[in-house]
C-alpha cells in the first residue's frame, strides 16, 4: 500500500512527528495505532479484501509507521524493514551486476561488509573514496556508476559531505544518490530536499530512540522506484513485525524533543573534551575546529548527538575510559536516550580492520544521551583524570 503522507506539508516537524500516519481506530476510537498482531486477513470473496492480505506484504501498524517516516523526511513513500542492513540490502538490489557504486570511505562497518564481502561477489562494483573531498569524489565516477552512497555525518569519523553537490554530480552521470541519514535524523537533515533520491535509516537509532527495537527504512519520492522496492520488500520479506512498528512509531513522536536534548548535551560535552589536557582531538560538527563546520551549519539544523575523540594515551587510555565510565554504558549502537561509549575499531567497525577504511584503535565514539549534561561531564572527568 502507498505511504504518501496525509499530513499538511505546512506543519512544523514536531507536529508532523506526533500526527503523521495516525488516525483514530475506526472500531474503538483508540487514539494510538493498534498493534495489528495478525499474520493474515479475512477476505469478503476470492481476492476481495480491505487492502491487506498477508502481513509480510502489508500490515496496518507498518503502514502507519511508513506514512509517518515519509512525512518526516518530506518524501512521498517510505518502506520499513526489519533492520537498517535489510533496508540497505534491498535498496542495493536496484543496482545490476556490472554496475558501479561510489561510496564514501568512512561508513558503518556493516555497510562496508555488505558491499565488499557480499554484494561484490554478485557482480556489483564498489569504490570507496573520501566524500568530503569533492574533487576526488567526482574523479571516481565511472561510466557505469549507478548509485552514489553517502553517510553524512559519517560513522565514526563524523565527516560531512555536501548532499546538494553530490546529488548534482550523481544526476549529471545518470546515477542515483542515496544518503544514510541515521546520525542526523530527519529533525536535523532532510536529504530529499537537497536532491537525494533515497534516504536510508537504521530506525534502531534516533528514530526509535529507546534502544528497545531494531529496524530500518527507505524514504523516496520516485513512484517507479517505490513500486520496485515495494515488490522487493514483499518478495524478500525482511519486514518488521507489528510490535516493532508500534515501538518505532511511538519513539518517533518525541524525536524532535530528544534531538534537541542530544544536540544540547553533546555540544557541552564536546566543548569540555576539547579543553581537556588528556584529549588530543575532538571530532564534532558543532565545534568550529571541525573541517566541515561551515557545511554543517548550512546543511544541518543542529550538530547531532555523536562525538568521536582521541586521547594522548592512545588505545590503552581509550580502553580505560570505555571500561570505567558509569553513566556512559559500554555498548554498540547509538541514538538512545541513554549515553553509550565504544571503541569502533574492535567493536562496530571490526569488519573494516584489514581494509583502507580501518579505524584508529584509539578512537572513542560516544552517543550522548538526554541525561543531565553536567552529570555526563562529571562521569568523563572522573575517568579522564586517571589517563591524563
Amino acid at each position: 500500500m502507498s505511504t504518501q503522507p496525509k499530513t499538511n506539508a505546512k506543519l512544523h516537524l514536531e507536529t508532523i512527528a506526533v500526527h503523521a500516519g495516525v488516525e483514530p481506530d475506526p472500531v474503538s476510537g483508540a487514539v494510538m495505532t493498534p498493534i495489528y498482531q495478525t499474520s493474515t486477513y479475512a477476505q469478503a470473496d476470492v481476492a476481495v479484501h480491505k487492502g491487506y492480505e498477508y502481513s509480510r506484504t502489508d500490515n496496518p501498524t507498518r503502514t502507519a509507521l511508513q506514512t509517518a517516516l515519509a512525512a518526516l523526511e518530506g518524501g512521498r513513500h517510505a518502506l520499513a524493514f526489519a533492520s537498517g542492513m535489510a533496508a540497505i540490502d534491498t535498496l542495493l538490489r536496484l543496482v545490476k551486476p556490472g554496475e558501479h557504486v561510489l561510496c564514501g570511505n568512512d561508513v558503518y562497518g556493516g555497510t562496508f561488509r555488505l558491499f565488499d564481502k557480499i554484494l561484490s561477489g554478485y557482480g556489483l562494483e564498489f569504490s570507496f573514496v573520501d566524500a568530503a573531498d569533492s574533487g576526488a569524489f567526482a574523479a571516481a565516477m565511472q561510466p557505469n556508476t549507478r548509485l552514489v552512497w553517502l553517510e553524512t555525518p559519517t560513522n565514526p569519523m563524523l565527516r560531512l559531505a555536501d548532499i546538494a553537490a553530490a546529488a548534482e554530480l550523481a544526476h549529471a552521470h545518470g546515477a542515483w544518490l542515496a544518503v544514510d541519514n541515521t546520525f542526523a535524523s530527519p529533525v536535523l537533515q532532510r536529504p530529499l530536499t537537497l536532491g537525494a533520491d533515497f534516504v536510508v535509516h537504521s530506525t534502531t537509532k534516533y528514530i526509535g530512540g529507546h534502544s528497545d527495537v531494531v529496524g530500518g527504512a527507505i524514504v523516496l519520492n520516485d513512484d517507479e522506484a517505490y513500486a520496485r522496492l515495494k515488490f522487493l520488500q514483499n518478495a524478500i520479506g525482511a519486514v518488521p513485525g507489528p510490535m516493532d512498528c508500534f515501538l518505532t512509531l511511538r519513539g518517533l513522536k518525541t524525536l524532535a524533543l530528544r534531538m534537541a536534548a542530544h544536540c544540547r548535551n553533546a555540544t557541552l560535552v564536546a566543548q569540555y573534551l576539547s579543553d581537556h589536557t588528556a584529549v588530543s582531538q575532538v571530532i564534532y560538527p558543532g565545534l568550529d575546529s571541525h573541517p566541515q563546520y561551515d557545511l554543517a551549519r548550512r546543511q544541518m539544523s543542529g550538530p547531532g548527538g555523536m562525538i568521536s575523540f582521541i586521547l594522548h594515551g592512545g588505545e590503552a587510555a581509550a580502553r580505560t575510559v570505555a571500561r570505567e565510565t558509569r553513566l556512559f554504558t559500554l555498548a554498540e549502537s547509538l541514538g538512545g536516550v541513554e549515553s553509550l561509549i565504544e571503541l569502533p575499531a574492535p567493536m562496530t567497525h571490526a569488519s573494516v580492520a584489514d581494509s583502507p577504511l580501518a579505524v584508529d584503535p584509539g578512537l572513542v565514539r560516544i552517543s550522548v544521551g538526554i541525561e543531565n549534561a553536567q552529570d555526563l561531564i562529571d562521569d568523563l572527568a572522573r575517568v579522564l583524570s586517571r589517563v591524563g
